[in-house]
């Protein structure tokens, strides 16, 4: 490795730099490893954030979360030369998936613009519903409402292959400061699931109800019969019955 830090000859994935071990894995977000492929040469992922003017620590969360505000894209990308446009073309584009690039890395990505008109995602209708379990459990219920049909906005390229995925915004405090009162995220049916995931668990309710019940929380675990749900303000971990499920959505994020 040179003086500086950083050797060209190691630029594929796995490489060790000055400030932190920049290992991609199977495990970490794809709107991270996205990030990692548009990484200015010569800087660190550390260096990076610095230059951006967003704390280091922005990593760890979007590695396993993959959530960043649109503020923090837009400082990044921007210390990188480029634009959430443009950001967002280049993940649509044919030469996004990692056979095309054995290296893990893009080479010029400005050459590989592939813009694609996407369906919109239909917002539906949320709002609260009241507390899950016992009066002062303080477990925030989301009542959604499939049927009702607010507004059509932009679809992410991830969710390009997911007709069921759909908008909604959170109307409650519960998953402060993972998500703010008024943010609007997405949600993919379709998506797999895996502990430490954001979800929306939709849990079973009478017939005739006139909207869906659901949670939104963190999966912590889950066994044969049981889900641990994690809800950050305040802190609160439940176990819902398996039985009590009807289904459980990835929340891909929040939309920018």
């Amino acid at each position: 490795m040179s003086s500086s830090g950083y050797d060209k000859s190691h630029i594929v994935v796995g490489h060790i730099e000055r400030n932190i071990r920049c290992v991609i894995t199977p495990d970490d977000s794809q709107i991270y490893r996205d990030l990692m492929r548009l990484r200015p040469e010569g800087l660190s992922p550390n260096a990076w954030a610095v230059k951006a003017g967003v704390s280091r620590t922005v990593w760890t969360d979007m590695r396993k979360h993959g959530n960043p505000s649109r503020r923090t894209l837009e400082k990044l990308l921007s210390a990188a030369g480029s634009s959430l446009l443009e950001f967002e073309a280049l993940r649509v584009g044919p030469a996004h998936s990692a056979e095309a690039h054995p290296s893990g890395r893009f080479g010029d990505h400005r050459a590989i613009w592939n813009p694609r008109t996407l369906a919109p995602l239909p917002l539906i209708a949320s709002s609260l519903g009241g507390e899950w379990g016992d009066p002062g459990s303080k477990v925030e219920l989301t009542e959604i409402r499939r049927g009702e049909l607010l507004d059509r906005v932009h679809r992410p390229p991830s969710l390009s292959r997911d007709p069921e995925a759909f908008a909604m915004t959170i109307v409650g405090r519960g998953m402060w400061p993972r998500f703010r009162t008024g943010a609007r995220i997405a949600v993919s049916p379709r998506s797999p699931v895996g502990i430490g995931d954001d979800v929306l668990v939709r849990l079973r309710s009478p017939a005739n109800a006139a909207g869906e019940r659901t949670l939104i929380m963190q999966l912590v675990n889950r066994t044969a019969t049981t889900f641990e749900l994690r809800q950050f303000s305040p802190d609160k971990t439940i176990e819902v019955a398996t039985a009590n499920i009807e289904s459980i959505s990835k929340i891909v994020g929040e939309l920018i």
